[in-house]
């Protein structure tokens, strides 16, 4: 550890020993805009089980499962996401800032007091802690104070907080592990490996959100497909309808996505006329559902060889989607789902031919862009979801 580290985290300890209103005011001072408003404390309905997820909400997964488990029988769940500055805005049942979860001692008494008389189950996310300050933001010690007050508990990872970036360049040549100028790479190894380690010794239910992630988890696992509202992305205006296809591509982690590896192949056939390419960047996810509808291809990513949110989102539109899918999780996507994967195979360096192939013959693609609505349906709406739960909850 550097000095600044060092220094850092003297200055953090020295700050959690003064009174919570001196640290605010020392937190405003340095930062005006910043939240320090105190949410009221978690709670939900009445139920004999009564869940709560937390505290990441990557992609509004948080609260979608929580919904989707709320529509078992005698459940009530509900979701608590811990918003960091510069994040994305999805739907939440309940949100802390980091500042208020990291510094407040009102808000982590709250908190507890809420989980001890008002939850059975915590499905936890990301390995990150759940209770602020109450636990010293040690999971370890969390998973104790669970045990000690009857609340079951079990983890959900997401990706790469358990993405083992040494399996996955290993198995896949299009790996962006594989970047040498990545220099991330060797933290996100570290973390993952302490994070795997965690739940193998904390031998309680793992739920992973995509398939891919089976290989890294404790054996035993269970996939927990993310979740979107179809009615959201339905669309009635069928694609590859006109002479040159609209291409649409929102990387939100441009390297994780390969954006850069496929960007000059989409810009030459946009020049040459062969498609209309229309990248996006920055897009808050309330503005996405009409940039998706309005074309006919939807990218998804080519290197990290799974599927996510966006890629349901597309399909559910009626899209034809294209990305990198590695065979494990197509087998495992279209045992669940009981039908193929609607998405179009393609790496970097295939991109520009299947593009080319599709604007030349259209007709032959329609069908899997007609088969992705039902595809989500069956494995993406909710219902698979909560059924996955239920094995937890009881």
């Amino acid at each position: 550890m550097n000095g600044g580290s060092d220094l850092r985290g003297v200055v953090a300890r020295g700050m959690r020993l003064l009174p919570e209103t001196i640290v605010f005011g020392m937190l405003r001072a340095r930062e005006r805009d910043i939240d320090l408003t105190l949410p009221p404390p978690v709670a939900t309905r009445a139920a004999a089980k009564r869940l709560l997820i937390a505290p990441a909400n990557y992609a509004g997964q948080g609260r979608a499962w929580a919904e989707s488990a709320d529509s078992l029988d005698d459940v009530a769940a509900v979701n608590l996401e811990v918003s960091r500055a510069g994040g994305y805005d999805f739907p939440t049942d309940f949100r802390v800032s980091q500042y208020v979860f990291s510094w407040s001692r009102r808000w982590a008494s709250a908190q507890t007091d809420a989980l001890e008389h008002g939850f059975t189950h915590v499905l936890i996310e990301a390995e990150r802690p759940v209770l602020g300050r109450a636990c010293r933001f040690d999971v370890r010690r969390e998973g104790a104070w669970l045990d000690a007050h009857d609340i079951a508990r079990a983890y959900v990872s997401h990706g790469s907080d358990l993405r083992l970036p040494s399996r996955h360049a290993e198995l896949d040549p299009w790996s962006p592990f594989r970047d040498s100028d990545w220099d991330v790479v060797p933290d996100l190894e570290a973390s993952a490996r302490r994070n795997a380690d965690f739940l193998h010794e904390q031998g309680r239910p793992v739920f992973v959100s995509t398939p891919e992630l089976l290989l890294d988890a404790p054996p035993g696992a269970t996939w927990l497909p993310v979740v979107i509202d179809p009615s959201r992305w339905s669309s009635t205006a069928p694609p590859l309808d006109g002479s040159r296809p609209v291409v649409f591509h929102a990387p939100t982690n441009p390297r994780a996505k390969g954006t850069n590896l496929v960007a000059p192949a989409l810009e030459a056939l946009n020049a040459e006329g062969v498609i209309a390419y229309r990248p996006a960047n920055g897009v808050n996810a309330g503005d996405m559902p009409p940039l998706v509808r309005e074309a006919d291809i939807v990218l998804d990513q080519f290197r990290v060889g799974s599927y996510g949110v966006a890629a349901c989102e597309a399909m559910a539109a009626g899209r034809l989607v294209v990305g990198h899918v590695s065979k494990q999780v197509r087998i495992a996507a279209a045992e669940a789902a009981g039908m193929p994967l609607p998405i179009v195979e393609a790496d970097p360096d295939t991109l520009e031919s299947v593009l080319r192939e599709i604007a030349a013959a259209p007709d032959s693609y329609r069908t899997a862009a007609a088969a992705g609505p039902e595809f989500v349906k069956r494995l993406h709406d909710g219902a698979h979801s909560a059924r996955a739960l239920a094995s937890f909850l009881g």
